[in-house]
């Protein structure tokens, strides 16, 4: 707010040299209420993009920056799950992802070198609630990282697993989220390959 102060202030400085002091008050003065009235009505959000913007990536380079809070599609209650095997139950998890979020998954073939490779260990109840979620593995890419975390967080609840994959009333897993450079991800799961050089 200080710099953009500032700025605003030296922009009116300039207008006073060129037009003289009446016109410069009233142009330094129009453009930092314009300036504070749209940083005050304007809601938080971290991840710098806009509320409300189609597109939920975030700048490459600013891999730091927390990620909003992503805006989950409401999906009904799942049903119980049928898979077979911890990868089928996996493929549910990741297609419930998908389905919650289509907006910020990749439908193409991920870029040859992603921006962010991001291993999860997640930890499902007997009813399909989700218990734990820890990173495994990361780049230092923290907008990814809490980007996968928040779209298992807010996928939940899954589809309750089969009594024999269940150990000890849990189920433990870990899946990968693969980032393109504009923000969006894919599931390994389910992800198409990726495409050659």
């Amino acid at each position: 707010m200080a710099a953009l102060t500032k700025r605003l202030l030296q922009a009116g400085q300039r207008q006073v040299q060129r037009h003289g002091r009446t016109a410069s008050v009233s142009v330094a003065g129009v453009l930092l209420m314009s300036a504070c009235s749209s940083i005050s009505d304007a809601p938080s959000d971290r991840s710098g993009s806009a509320p409300g913007a189609a597109n939920p990536a975030i700048s490459s380079g600013n891999t730091n920056a927390a990620p909003a809070e992503i805006p989950a599609r409401s999906l009904p209650p799942p049903a119980p799950s049928q898979a077979g095997s911890i990868e089928m139950y996996k493929r549910e998890v990741a297609q419930r992802v998908y389905a919650s979020f289509p907006s910020y998954v990749y439908q193409e073939q991920p870029q040859p070198l992603l921006r962010a490779v991001i291993v999860l260990r997640y930890v499902v109840n007997a009813d399909g609630s989700l218990s734990r979620v820890e990173l495994l593995r990361g780049n230092g890419d923290r907008f990814a990282e809490q980007r996968a975390m928040q779209s298992l967080r807010q996928a939940a609840p899954f589809g309750k697993p089969p009594a024999k994959l269940v150990r000890g009333a849990r189920l433990e897993l870990s899946e990968t989220w693969l980032f393109n450079d504009d923000g969006r991800f894919q599931v390994r799961s389910i992800a198409l390959p990726q495409r050659a050089e």
